[in-house]
Formats: C-alpha cells, structure tokens, sequence
C-alpha cells in the first residue's frame, strides 16, 4: 500500500492510498461504506495511520477490496501531495555507504576507516518539508548547500531493546528523505546546525508500507539535480542494513511509531566533485527510491 497525505480544493490535509495515477481518499471512501475507522486523530496524514496501528491495516485491506465509488478517486494532479508525516525523531545515519565513507575522508576530513558501529546524528522534525516545498537557500550562513537521497524507515510499534532478528517487525514502511547538508556548518565536529536547519529534511511523497517491501535492500536510489543524475546506487550496498541499526538505536534510546530512521546516503554527494557543487537558488532536486517515487523540491534564496 502506497500511503499518502494530500490536500484537495484547499481543504484540511486528508490520508490517501495512491495507485497509479489515483489518490484514494480514505475518509470519503470509509463514510461510503459507512465505516468508522479505529484511528487517533482525523488522517490527516500517514502518522495518523501509524498510530492506528493493526486494526486500522485490517478495515482499511477491507474497503480496499470494495468497489471504489468516484466521490473517493481524486485524480493525482488535482491533489497537492504533504510531507506523509512529522516524525517525533528523525535519527540519522552517517557514513553507512563504503563509496560515500570514501568520498567523505576525501573531501569533507572524515575518518576513512570503515565505521565499526553505525554512526548517528539527529535531526529536529521543523526540518521536514513535502514534496514541491522549498528547500531554503540562506547565503548568510552557507556557501556549501549539498543533498544526500537516503531511504526513510518508518517505525510503526514501539521498540526498545530489539534484537536484529525481530527488527523489521518494527517498520510501519519505507520512504524518501533528502538529508539537505551545509557542509560549512560543522561545528567541532557536530552535524546538528550542519543537518537540522528549517527544510533541510524533504520527505515524501509517500510511505510504502513494509509488506509490499519485504527487504529494503534491494532499492535503486537516484538523485538529479536540474535533471542531471549525481547520486546512483542501491540499498544493498549499506554497511548496517536496517535491522542492524534498529537494533542499536533501540539498544539506548527507545523509538517511538512515527519516527524515521534516515539510513545514509551513496556515493555521489556535491562535496564529492571536482570542483565541488552545491545547490545554488533556482535548482531542482529530484530523490528517487524504486518503488516508493521521487521527492521533488525547489531550492530557493531565503535571505
């Protein structure tokens, strides 16, 4: 299921399923059939859905297989697609690519050596945007703005303590995170100010969920800039694959449904070239993951 939060005729954000070139309208379709869905909130959005938890999935699979009546198809260009969530935390995971580990020693000083333990940093959530929503530009404290396409795991149920082998019962699904960088904000080290200014997470456009994803390894992940390809990898080639980092985050610090794991970017990051290239007001940047689809945003002067 391909979970999405859109808004439609300017109304309140809504929970959507999204199947081609269809968005689903979950509410409407649920006061068709006259069912009261067992949520938190309103669905307003794919949290709201992870709240929900499993009996939510069940009525849902259930409407689903129900004729779908017009008043709950939208069609997907007369919906604005919102970031599918706010996560509670967003942990981010660093140097999880043995290329990028490369690339990074080269150009950014970081250690060559391969990570022994995953490397983690965070994120604030006034960091995330949707899609279409402007990546912010500020010239007065970055000349080095840079992008890194990484795969969102989203957990669905509370863990804390777990081991790798239960670890992906965890996952609500998968989606797109862009950890937006300004490589010239590294304070002693620290990544904070570096990663977690305001729109410095787009997300989206969507959470597929974990069934229909059975093992995140196996995903292509592109990014373009203007359209030009600069990152091109798979997930396969993580060095902690998610159940590994589920198990140690969750060894110290307990996760919540709704937060996202961020697992690191492939080779192919701005720093990396030669000369280097950063995002400048007036780019696009386009994340794309196999089988969840592309995050696009406009980078914009926010001076």
């Amino acid at each position: 299921m391909l979970l999405v939060s859109f808004v439609h005729d300017g109304a309140s954000p809504r929970l959507g399923v999204r199947r081609q070139d269809t968005v689903i309208d979950v509410a409407a379709l649920a006061a068709e059939y006259g069912v009261d869905l067992p949520a938190p909130g309103d669905l307003a959005c794919v949290g709201d859905a992870v709240r929900g938890g499993g009996e939510l999935r069940v009525v849902l699979d259930e409407l689903l297989a129900r004729p779908l009546p017009p008043t709950a198809c939208l069609p997907l260009a007369e919906v604005t697609l919102k970031a599918p969530l706010r996560p509670g935390k967003i942990v981010g995971v660093g140097l999880n690519y043995t290329e990028h580990v490369a690339e990074s020693a080269r150009a950014l000083d970081t250690d060559s050596e391969l990570p022994q333990r995953p490397v983690l940093f965070s994120k604030p959530t006034t960091a995330v945007v949707g899609p279409e929503e402007p990546i912010l530009h500020n010239g007065d404290l970055t000349a080095q703005l840079d992008w890194e396409c990484e795969l969102a795991v989203v957990i669905g149920k509370t863990a804390r303590r777990v081991s790798a082998e239960d670890a992906l019962s965890y996952v609500f699904g998968y989606s797109v995170v862009n950890d937006i960088s300004a490589r010239d904000q590294r304070r002693g080290g620290q990544w904070f100010f570096s990663k977690g200014q305001d729109s410095y997470a787009p997300l989206g456009p969507a959470v597929r969920t974990a069934d229909e994803l059975p093992d995140p390894h196996v995903l292509g992940l592109t990014l373009r800039v203007n359209g030009e390809v600069k990152q091109k990898g798979s997930t396969r080639h993580m060095l902690f694959r998610v159940p590994e980092l589920i198990a140690d985050i969750s060894s110290g610090m307990t996760l919540e449904p709704g937060d996202v794991i961020a697992t690191g970017s492939p080779a192919g990051v701005g720093a990396s070239f030669t000369p280097q290239q950063f995002l400048r007001p007036g780019d696009v940047v386009e994340a794309s993951i196999e089988s969840i689809g592309t995050l696009r945003n406009p980078v914009v002067d926010a001076r």
